[in-house]
């Protein structure tokens, strides 16, 4: 049921994002930014606690949930450290996912033969 739920989850961020890109003159990088703030913001508001309660990775693996790791981090640090984890929270609690992103990118970069737009 776990799979299912997650997949639901997942597949309708999916799907609102593909209708962004379908609908509007949205750039793919507005709607990026978009959907990070979207996560972002209803993580700050205590609503996006409960979509991954219910998706669970169907929920935190789309860019919403990156908006959500950023700000859960946030929270999280400006609860323990004061006012100076707003700063440095959202990137601690991201820096694995920011780094194998980077990391990975580096190498199908390396691995890869890029060919100019045509």
């Amino acid at each position: 049921m776990d799979y299912l739920q997650a997949f639901i989850v997942g597949g309708v961020i999916c799907a609102v994002g593909q209708i962004f890109i379908d609908k509007t003159k949205l750039s793919p990088a507005r709607i990026l930014v978009l959907f990070v703030t979207v996560g972002a913001i209803l993580t700050g508001l205590g609503v996006y606690e409960n979509l991954v309660a219910i998706g669970g990775a169907g929920a935190t693996i789309p860019l919403t949930g990156f908006g959500y790791s950023l700000a859960k981090g946030a929270i999280q640090d400006v609860n323990s450290n004061g006012l100076m984890g707003a700063f440095t929270g959202g990137v601690k609690a991201a820096a694995g996912g920011l780094t194998s992103a980077i990391f990975f990118g580096y190498l199908i970069s390396v691995a890869s033969k890029p060919k100019p737009k045509t």
